[in-house]
């Protein structure tokens, strides 16, 4: 086990010695500054508010029942009631040793949590855009996270396939088609055939109703339309399935929002039935039901300083149902399908509105499921260009993700053969394809996921500063000192790693704090804080490296502990990049 973990254990045992009734679950052992020691509980504190103890005086007996000399040196108070924790360095010697011997890296596989994540969600008949990596890499690498500790994850891709702008582009299909425009590039052709019937529906109302004829034709079962969108979808499946292949992103199920059509109906009537929902204006809509205070309340909106009805619409006058229709069968469908503990939603922060409004709906129409399924929206901000506007192409179209990514690629071959021209071009371009993919992937996850951020070729191709070429540097340049050592990490000596230089000890508590790190990513939904642990980890190595001779060692074992700690950490590194989405090279 380790060693952060034993602490947490039989911190928990002494405080229940004290205080039986205590939640021992809030009584967690967490990474702290260095100067204070390597971890820290402050959990002594509210348990004391909340049963009105003095806490230093609780932390005082706590520590006086508590045994932790096998782990740890002297364990002490500070403040109101901090407990402070500093590793012995032999319990980290044999950390390190065992982690060397293959018996973990650093984290444990014992969470078993079922959880569904929802992410990426193109549209059928559009060109995957620039936007699109911020859900698909924040998907990926929470998931990649979650099945890492051990859950069972359940990844699905919830595509836009149904909806009022089919009869557009069924009207557009069967008037306007340009068939060898659709073979070079079916993509561009449905998105032309869009914007020349939307442009002639917005002039003319009978143009208009010509689409939504349609549109009723095709969720009435029509033949010929059903034929055309099946077409339509399977065309833009190519071009999903390319894109995904290129970023390493795959995805368990792919249900679509036409899955759930057959369902809809039955959704509304319940909701009628159970007076969860009610008409209005000849359309349904869920409204508040008062246990709100009002600026809390998402079924409310100010206007003019009253209070007024923003209901859940879940049937339009018109009788067609919409997302918020969808997704009560989708969250429905997906717990009798999956019994899942939590759902993840990773979708743009200007959804919140509707994730608030959607999660308490169906709590209200399913309580019983919704009481033991935690419901999740992960949002995230945008992405913006130098003048602080969102990112554009200089005509001013959105930037199409399949461009993006061929200009990644094409920077990074450049960077890449400028260093190393005397690599092979076929290896020039692997690298290239690794690094321009890793670049762009790196630069969206390493921001605060929540925060807007300003796209950037040149910050983010750098070689320096918190950088996917960076980190693969890094990687590359520890693999080369066993190209060097002429001999591979599996044939250093099986023995005991020896600490004693400032900087081999600061390089293995980083190294032990990799499995923290996962643990918050995964508690918090924020893979940036796996980009900061990788970007400090790739310091701490340089640090060691400048500082402590391995190959020329003084002797052999320092010679094996200091390969030892250098293959320990490019096995960080790989593992880290890989939960991220990003592919790694060994040499660049």
């Amino acid at each position: 086990m380790l060693p952060h973990k034993q602490i947490e254990q039989k911190l928990q045992a002494s405080v229940q010695q004290l205080l039986p009734d205590a939640d021992l679950s809030i009584i967690l052992v967490r990474p702290c500054d260095p100067k204070f020691g390597d971890y820290q509980s402050n959990a002594l504190m509210s348990l004391a508010k909340a049963r009105k103890l003095n806490p230093r005086q609780l932390a005082t007996n706590v520590v006086a029942g508590l045994d932790v000399a096998d782990i740890c040196e002297k364990v002490e108070i500070a403040g109101a009631g901090f407990l402070n924790f500093r590793l012995a360095k032999t319990r980290l010697e044999q950390t390190l040793t065992a982690a060397a011997r293959g018996e973990h890296l650093f984290f444990d596989r014992a969470a078993d949590r079922s959880i569904v994540i929802d992410f990426s969600s193109p549209n059928v008949a559009k060109p995957m855009h620039v936007g699109h990596i911020r859900s698909t890499g924040i998907g990926d690498a929470l998931q990649r996270t979650l099945r890492l500790l051990g859950h069972r994850v359940i990844t699905d891709n919830h595509i836009g396939d149904w909806g009022t702008q089919f009869g557009k582009l069924l009207l557009g299909w069967k008037q306007n088609l340009d068939r060898s425009a659709l073979e070079r590039d079916a993509i561009a052709e449905l998105e032309r055939l869009y914007k020349v019937i939307n442009a002639e529906c917005d002039a003319s109302p009978a143009r208009l109703e010509e689409a939504k004829a349609e549109l009723v034709k095709l969720q009435a079962g029509d033949e010929e339309n059903l034929r055309i969108w099946r077409e339509m979808v399977k065309l833009s499946q190519v071009q999903f399935d390319s894109i995904y292949g290129r970023l390493g992103v795959r995805f368990d199920v792919a249900l679509g929002e036409s899955f759930y059509n057959p369902w809809l109906g039955e959704v509304v009537a319940d909701m009628l039935t159970r007076g969860i929902a009610r008409e209005s204006e000849g359309a349904v809509g869920v409204f508040s039901d008062g246990t709100l205070p009002p600026k809390e309340d998402p079924f409310l909106v100010n206007r003019d300083g009253e209070w007024a009805a923003d209901p859940a619409l879940i049937r339009k006058s018109d009788g067609g149902f919409n997302y918020m229709t969808t997704d009560l069968a989708t969250i429905d469908y997906r717990i009798k399908t999956w019994s899942p503990q939590e759902i993840i939603y990773v979708v743009d922060d200007r959804q919140s509105p509707h994730f608030k409004k959607l999660f308490l709906t169906f709590a209200r129409w399913k309580p019983e499921p919704a009481k033991t399924v935690k419901l999740v929206h992960v949002g995230f901000g945008k992405i913006m260009g130098d003048d602080g506007k969102p990112f554009k192409t200089r005509s001013g179209d959105t930037v199409r993700l399949v461009d993006l990514l061929d200009e990644a690629e094409e920077r990074a071959l450049r960077l890449v053969t400028e260093k190393s021209p005397e690599l092979a071009e076929d290896q020039r371009r692997e690298i290239a394809r690794v690094v321009g993919v890793g670049a762009v992937k790196y630069a969206d996850l390493l921001p605060n996921r929540q925060s807007d951020y300003v796209f950037s070729w040149d910050k983010m191709l750098a070689l320096q500063g918190n950088t996917a070429p960076y980190l693969l540097y890094a990687y590359a340049r520890i693999k080369s000192i066993f190209r060097k050592a002429a001999s591979p990490a599996s044939s250093i000596p099986n023995s005991e790693l020896v600490l004693a230089a400032p900087e081999e000890i600061v390089l293995a508590k980083q190294l032990l704090n990799f499995g923290l790190t996962l643990e918050a990513v995964a508690e918090e939904y924020r893979p940036n804080f796996l980009c900061n642990y990788l970007y400090e980890l790739a310091g701490k190595f340089t640090a060691f490296y400048e500082n402590c001779p391995v190959l020329k060692a003084e002797d052999d074992v320092t010679r094996a502990s200091r390969l030892t700690l250098c293959d320990l950490t490019a096995r960080v590194l790989k593992q880290g990049l890989e939960t991220l989405g990003i592919a790694t090279v060994e040499q660049m």
